[in-house]
């Protein structure tokens, strides 16, 4: 079955369409580059929209009924958003669920050090990567500071013209012949992902005796105690407060339009802000919903979902609970029904087809970009394990949908049998009971610096996910 290349269908009013949303969501994952820095765009964009914050209503002791939009926000990482249809909600809730956190470098807690002139930040790689990628090329520094007595100071340092970057250096070809011969694997260390910060020296001023005036231990150190000046003249905080700092180094610099015909977009992050960036607009754009519509935007996707703002949590499960008391009563059992007789579609990125590595993929089964929306019936690695595999009932329901709204859209598997495999949040929802399937868009590169996704697929992917929202329950 040949899957048809949405671009020959478009007119231009759709071409115009395209290119005004890619534009958009350009704008979005160029200043949102941590799951914090997304949290807070969303939250900024659905309060214009009319949303209130579900915790406010519970403290006014408010209620809710068709029409209400409501979100909820967990340690400024992880974000849902409900808006409420006609029916009740305990008949199921339609959700769109995605990830906003994505590979990296962190900062870890005692980070600066200085070597032969050198002065670096330590860290430690966040997700699936491959290290050799990370080095020689600009980063920037994503993230907050939490000082002692609750001031936070959030930085955002190399994404402006005037800012300066940081880097990994790497092994000069001339003296790389034992480097060029390990594995990929090797050829990076993790520990060799420290990213380099500073080399002037501290200037210590002295006396007329020829004394320093400053502290002897500064002179052990000069170019980090230079740039703990810097850290303290214009940022405003002390070597102490990388203790509770959640640092992230990411690539520096907007994402870009790519190719001769503008037809992709070149960008950090595209796993999985692709999928909740549309997620979030069609949430906005859809209209009255007979089934109560849901958005999940969830962090720590890359490493098990674990954690408080992970998808593992109780957060989501305790919104829902919020969200049946304020409007027809709360009750386990209802709970319960309620998540039972929901769909899903999990959002995360597919593997694109690569002609250049075409041995890793099974042709037919995998996703083609210019396709439209990716629907993995199952994921996980060798023979599923770890995966949730969508019923038969349930993809055909989707079929309708789609179908109906003339929605280009494909299946996929992530590569061959037994070349490896991966995993979302899917399996997770369906410990509930629910309908859930992986969607997505289709991404090169995927889990590279910079990621490859096409304008059409990510297009498309909106009109999905309002189709879905819009939509009956199985």
């Amino acid at each position: 079955m040949e899957r048809k290349n949405a671009w020959e269908s478009y007119d231009k009013k759709t071409l115009k369409k395209v290119d005004k949303f890619a534009s958009d969501y350009i704008d979005f994952i160029s200043e949102c580059k941590t799951e914090r820095e997304c949290v807070d765009s969303i939250v900024n964009t659905i309060e214009a929209a009319g949303y209130r914050e579900l915790q406010e209503v519970i403290r006014n002791g408010g209620k809710l009924g068709s029409g209400d939009k409501v979100y909820s926000v967990q340690m400024n990482k992880s974000l849902v958003m409900f808006k409420i249809g006609k029916k009740p909600v305990s008949e199921g809730l339609n959700i769109l669920g995605a990830h906003i956190d994505s590979p990296r470098l962190d900062i870890k807690q005692n980070p600066l050090y200085e070597d032969t002139g050198v002065a670096y930040l330590d860290t430690h790689y966040y997700g699936g990567v491959k290290k050799y990628q990370w080095v020689t090329i600009p980063l920037a520094l994503h993230g907050v500071v939490v000082k002692k007595d609750g001031t936070t100071i959030e930085l955002n340092i190399g994404e402006n013209d005037d800012d300066p970057v940081f880097f990994v250096s790497d092994l000069l070809i001339h003296l790389a012949a034992d480097q060029m011969e390990k594995k990929a694997a090797k050829v990076i260390e993790g520990e060799a992902l420290d990213i380099i910060i500073g080399s002037k020296p501290l200037v210590i001023s002295k006396d007329k005796d020829g004394k320093s005036k400053d502290k002897e231990e500064k002179a052990k150190d000069p170019v980090k105690h230079g740039i703990l000046n810097i850290l303290k003249d214009e940022y405003d905080f002390e070597e102490e407060d990388f203790l509770s700092a959640e640092l992230e180094v990411v690539p520096a610099g907007r994402a870009r339009e790519a190719g001769f015909d503008k037809s992709l977009i070149l960008g950090y992050g595209h796993d999985d802000r692709v999928c909740a960036y549309p997620s979030m607009m069609a949430m906005l754009e859809t209209g009255d919903t007979d089934r109560c519509a849901c958005c999940i935007l969830v962090d720590k996707e890359e490493i098990g979902s674990v954690g408080a703002t992970g998808m593992q949590s109780r957060f989501f499960e305790n919104a829902v609970s919020e969200l049946l008391e304020l409007t027809e009563g709360f009750s386990e059992l209802k709970l319960k029904r309620t998540l039972a007789a929901s769909c899903m579609l999990s959002s995360d990125v597919s593997a694109a087809f690569d002609p250049t590595y075409s041995d890793a993929f099974d042709k037919k089964n995998a996703a083609h970009l210019g396709r439209g929306l990716v629907f993995n019936k199952f994921t996980g690695a060798r023979g599923k394990s770890g995966s949730n595999d969508a019923n038969a009932e349930y993809i055909a329901h989707l079929r309708d949908i789609l179908d109906r709204n003339g929605v280009f859209y494909q299946t996929a598997e992530l590569g061959k049998v037994d070349k490896g495999g991966g995993g979302t949040i899917a399996y997770i929802l369906a410990l509930y009971g629910m309908n859930v399937i992986d969607s997505g868009v289709a991404v090169l590169n995927m889990h590279a610096p910079w990621e490859a996704i096409s304008k059409a697929d990510l297009y498309e992917s909106l009109k999905g996910y309002m189709a879905f929202l819009e939509g009956t329950g199985l």
